[in-house]
C-alpha cells in the first residue's frame, strides 16, 4: 500500500493546463483530463477563496474537496464552458453558501445599487486590507460583501469578472465592495485582545505525540491508535483502520527531516510540520489529531495541501 510519496499529476506544475479567463478554444474542449489539471492549478485559489467565505482554513479545506465533487459530477452534461476557471469558482462560491446554510448563518441578500457609479480609487489600499484582515473579520461581513472582496482584494479579479462568477449585476458588487471595505477598515483598526487557549490536556498529548515524532519512535505512536482510526491525507488519500493507518508512518520514517512543533490554530490544537521536502518555511504544512480519551482516533495530514498554512494564523504552545 504505498501512497504516500507515489506520484500525483495533480502536483505537476509541469502538466497544468493553461487555461485563460478568455481561451475559449481550451474552454470548448475541456475533458476530464483537462478539468484534473485545471483542478490542480486552482486549487489554492479556491481555498483561499472558501476560507475566507466561511471563515475557517480546515472547513475551507473540506468545501473546496465538495465543489470539486460537484464539477467532475457537473462536467459531462456542462456544455461549452466559456471560462473555465470562473466555472469552477462559481461552484465553489456555491459550495461554500451551502456550506453556510448548514451552519445557519445569514443569507446572500443585498440588492441595494446606490453605490453602483462608486468610483474604485482605493482599490490598492483595501486590497492590503483585505490581505492581512483576519478570517473571523470575513465573517462580520454580508455573504454577497465577502464574495465581492475575496474576489477582487485578494484573489484579484476585475469587478466584471467578480460579476460573472456571482451572477450578480456590476452596481450589485461595486455597492457590496464599497460597503463590505469600509466594514474591513473598522474591524481591522478595532483591538483584539483574545489570545487563543489550549486545554492544558491537549498540550500534553501535542507535546507528546510531537515528542515521539522527533524522536522516531513511530511504534509508540501506532500504539496510540485506535482501532477505528481514520486518516485524512489531504488532497492524496484517505484510509480507515488501525493496520492501513499504521502505513502511513512508515512512509514519515522512510522520510527525513520532518519535525513537529505543538501549536494552536482556530483555536484547535495543531502541529506544525518543518519538511525540507515541501517547502523551506518555517510551517510546512499542519497535522490535526483527534483524541477519544488516550486514543487517536483521527489523523488529518496536510501535507500534500500546503496553501492551507497560506490562510492560517498559527502560534506555538
Amino acid at each position: 500500500m504505498n501512497f504516500f510519496w507515489s506520484p500525483n499529476p495533480f502536483l505537476c506544475p509541469e502538466r497544468l493546463l493553461k487555461i485563460g479567463w478568455s481561451d475559449k478554444k481550451e474552454a470548448a474542449t475541456l475533458d476530464p483530463d483537462g478539468l484534473a489539471r485545471l483542478m490542480a492549478q486552482v486549487r489554492p485559489r479556491l481555498h483561499r477563496y472558501c476560507t475566507r467565505m466561511v471563515g475557517s482554513a480546515f472547513e475551507g479545506e473540506d468545501v473546496v474537496q465538495d465543489a470539486l465533487a460537484s464539477a467532475i459530477q457537473a462536467l459531462p452534461t456542462a456544455g461549452e464552458i466559456q471560462h473555465p476557471e470562473g466555472w469552477l469558482l462559481r461552484i465553489a462560491h456555491n459550495a461554500a453558501l451551502d456550506a453556510l446554510r448548514r451552519r445557519k448563518r445569514q443569507g446572500f441578500a443585498e440588492s441595494d445599487e446606490t453605490l453602483s457609479n462608486l468610483a474604485d480609487h482605493g482599490a490598492q489600499a483595501d486590497a492590503r486590507v483585505a490581505a492581512t484582515a483576519s478570517l473571523a473579520h470575513f465573517l462580520h461581513l454580508s455573504t454577497i460583501q465577502r464574495s465581492s472582496v475575496v474576489l477582487t482584494d485578494v484573489l484579484g479579479y476585475s469587478l466584471t469578472e467578480t460579476a460573472a462568477i456571482l451572477s450578480v449585476s456590476l452596481a450589485a458588487v461595486k455597492a457590496a465592495l464599497h460597503r463590505g471595505r469600509a466594514r474591513l477598515r473598522e474591524l481591522v483598526d478595532a483591538p483584539d485582545d483574545l489570545k487563543p487557549s489550549l486545554a492544558e490536556a491537549d498540550r500534553e498529548r501535542l507535546r507528546a505525540y510531537a515528542d515521539r515524532f522527533n524522536a522516531r519512535d513511530f511504534d509508540a505512536l501506532r500504539d496510540l491508535l485506535s482501532e477505528e482510526v481514520r486518516l485524512d491525507l489531504v488532497n492524496r488519500t484517505r484510509l480507515a483502520g488501525r493496520k492501513d493507518v499504521s502505513v502511513y508512518f512508515t512512509r514519515y520514517e522512510q522520510s527525513f527531516g520532518c519535525s513537529l512543533t505543538p501549536g494552536c490554530a482556530e483555536n484547535r490544537p495543531v502541529l506544525m510540520a518543518r519538511d525540507p521536502n515541501v517547502s523551506s518555511a518555517d510551517i510546512a504544512y499542519v497535522i490535526l489529531l483527534d483524541w477519544v480519551e488516550d486514543r487517536i482516533v483521527a489523523i488529518r495530514d496536510f501535507r500534500y495541501a500546503p496553501y492551507v498554512v497560506e490562510s492560517l494564523t498559527v502560534q506555538i504552545v
